[in-house]
């Protein structure tokens, strides 16, 4: 008997956290809804240089989800359409990307404090795989940063191939 009471304690205990965390994502994506502003750097592959970018995005938000739809202009007369979706179910987020290519790449992972960890399946070989990692972070209420890392093939080294700072306008 006492093995059952412990078994339904443990069952209630996951239940607790995993309605708790379903109650806390709606918010959370709420907070990162709105225009905003700013720029950054980008590289096309991880050997290339960095080419500075000035983008622009607006967020919404509805419940579990999350849109951003962009455009970003890189060496004066370039610019590319940018956009996410983004939905959480539990504790797990769940997606795709569309970068600068127009390919359409998987989004999954996890929010961790104010920062949404991804890892991306991109729809083709970048870097000489299809895997690579972004975060989307509040950095404070009027400030986010999209991040995007990718291991370099030739050192094996990690190396930030975007990273966009935003301010709300």
């Amino acid at each position: 008997m006492k093995c059952c009471r412990h078994a339904a304690a443990v069952a209630a205990l996951i239940w607790l956290v995993t309605g708790a965390a379903d109650a806390d994502e709606a918010p959370f994506l709420q907070s990162l809804a709105g225009d905003w502003t700013g720029g950054g750097m980008m590289k096309r592959t991880t050997s290339s240089s960095p080419i500075n970018l000035s983008c622009n995005f607006k967020t919404e938000a509805s419940g579990e989800a999350l849109s951003m739809k962009g455009m970003c202009r890189g060496m004066i007369v370039i610019t590319r359409a940018v956009s996410a979706n983004i939905k959480v179910s539990g504790i797990q987020y769940s997606g795709n990307y569309i970068g600068p290519s127009g390919g359409v790449s998987g989004l999954r992972g996890t929010r961790s404090g104010d920062a949404i960890n991804l890892a991306v399946h991109w729809s083709k070989v970048i870097n000489g795989d299809r895997s690579a990692s972004m975060t989307i972070q509040r950095v404070d209420a009027n400030a986010i940063r999209i991040r995007t890392v990718d291991m370099d093939p030739a050192s094996g080294q990690q190396v930030v191939t975007s990273d966009l700072n935003l301010r709300r306008n």
